[in-house]
């Protein structure tokens, strides 16, 4: 087949009128042999889970604390509230509005009864709640998709495009599916050639996808789809270029669009909170053979960034990013020569699902660099303290700056990061460069993030002297 399979976010389908004529619509004719897989509109899983950034509660988040009924059911109303306002404002014709607020409507009205009968079914002692707490955060996701591609589909369809819904959320279904199985199903009789399947980003699956993938389900979904389909390539649509650095921290001017890099940049990216795509629809990709392109949506004639797994043509540093952490150290003066402190540490930071970004030991510290809450923080210091008593245990705010390529063997970037940030009178608290030679870390104060990213790229891809001073 010679089609692509493409994702559009969040904030570009709040986004989708704009879009409607360049995206979908080229020439003024629809350009078919394309699938597209579409997130919710912007802000609506945060109000059905939990805000992704801020951790304030969602439906799900507050059903399942079940404080008060009265705290979800007005959740619940808040989400229906803002699904309605979002398709109002992409929408430009009476019908196909009411006819998506109808959807919205029917579909809230039903996940409604269906809590509320759970919720007394659990009143009963036989029944736990926390049993059922996955089911409902599946069931409630898949709200937003399913929203976001009928409106998507109506506003196609308005103007001539023969678009289709590919509803993968099992919405009312009885029948247990594995993924593959759903996306087959599913698509039965679908001709791209002849059509534009609009596909949900969340698929209701044997698997479970919040289960192992959590947000990053509709990636997964997107991911699986092309592999499945035999895709000719697989496109990601975002609001922002792959680029050198945030644009914002160096100087537009000065911040350089990737253009071509493969997947072990792109993990690297992912494992500093800059995901091109979850490391999962990576990995599904890569062993397809299914090339992965980055587009900016509102820049629809550049090609944008194609992400595979070839090697770099020669060595250089592609991106300079960085990352908040909270580096947890366990010192032991009676570590060294004894076995299985590490493995310790690793479970407890498992059970309470913190991130490891990097980490560094030696004879008697293990210390481990966190993507974490402090919340969750305080946690794993306690059951730290309870299983090595002797121990001293210490956090401590910081961030990780990181210089990344396919290749930097030879740029000696350690030496020339660390020599360009003490001429700014930076000073950092670790470093560190593993034998691949695809990123070199740098552990700095948090006020000094942004200046480092300054410098740093400005050291390796050059820019303005006005913009590094102004940083630093």
């Amino acid at each position: 087949m010679t089609h692509t399979v493409e994702k559009i976010g969040g904030t570009s389908m709040s986004r989708m009128n704009e879009l409607r004529d360049t995206l979908f619509i080229k020439n003024d004719e629809p350009e078919y042999g394309r699938i597209f897989v579409v997130s919710a509109f912007g802000g609506i899983t945060n109000l059905l889970l939990e805000h992704k950034k801020t951790g304030a509660p969602g439906v799900y988040a507050r059903f399942a604390n079940a404080e008060d009924d009265h705290g979800w059911f007005d959740a619940l109303n808040e989400v229906s509230a803002a699904m309605i306002a979002a398709h109002e404002a992409v929408l430009d014709n009476a019908g196909d509005v009411a006819q998506a607020t109808a959807f919205v409507q029917e579909r809230i009205e039903g996940a409604r009864n269906c809590l509320i009968d759970l919720q007394r079914l659990c009143s009963y002692g036989h029944f736990r709640l926390n049993t059922h707490l996955l089911q409902i955060r599946e069931l409630l996701s898949g709200l937003g998709e399913a929203h976001s591609a009928l409106v998507a589909v109506l506003m196609l369809q308005r103007v001539g495009v023969n678009a289709r819904l590919v509803d993968l959320s099992g919405w009312r279904g009885d029948a247990d599916m594995s993924l593959e199985q759903r996306i087959e199903t599913a698509l039965e009789g679908v001709d791209p050639a002849q059509e534009m399947p609009i596909v949900t980003g969340y698929a209701q699956c044997a698997e479970g996808l919040m289960r192992e993938f959590d947000r990053g389900y509709s990636e997964v979904t997107f991911s699986q789809l092309a592999a499945q389909t035999g895709a000719r390539e697989a496109i990601i649509h975002k609001e922002f270029h792959l680029s050198s650095a945030d644009p914002k921290l160096v100087g537009a001017e000065n911040a350089r669009k990737l253009g071509h890099t493969n997947y072990d940049v792109a993990d690297q990216m992912a494992n500093l909170g800059m995901e091109a795509i979850h490391p999962s629809a990576a990995k599904t990709l890569r062993q397809s053979g299914v090339p992965l392109r980055v587009t900016n949506c509102f820049e629809p004639n550049d090609p944008g960034t194609v992400i595979d797994d070839q090697p770099a043509p020669k060595a250089a540093a592609e991106i300079v990013t960085g990352l908040d952490i909270i580096a947890l150290e366990l010192f032991e003066q009676d570590m060294v020569g004894v076995k299985g402190y590490d493995a310790a540490v690793l479970d407890i930071l498992t059970r309470h699902n913190v991130r490891i970004v990097s980490k560094v030991t030696n004879a008697n510290t293990v210390t481990h660099y966190l993507d974490a809450s402090l919340k969750s923080m305080r946690r794993v210091e306690a059951d730290l303290l309870a299983r090595f008593p002797q121990a001293e245990v210490n956090s401590e705010k910081l961030s990780l700056i990181s210089v990344v390529g396919r290749d930097l063997s030879g740029l000696h970037v350690l030496a020339r990061g660390m020599n360009a940030l003490e001429k700014k009178d930076i000073l950092p608290r670790g470093a560190t460069q593993g034998p691949r030679n695809v990123d070199t870390q740098f552990i700095l104060q948090r006020e000094d993030k942004d200046a480092a990213i300054a410098l740093l790229h400005s050291e390796f891809f050059g820019s303005t002297e006005s913009q590094a001073l102004k940083a630093a």
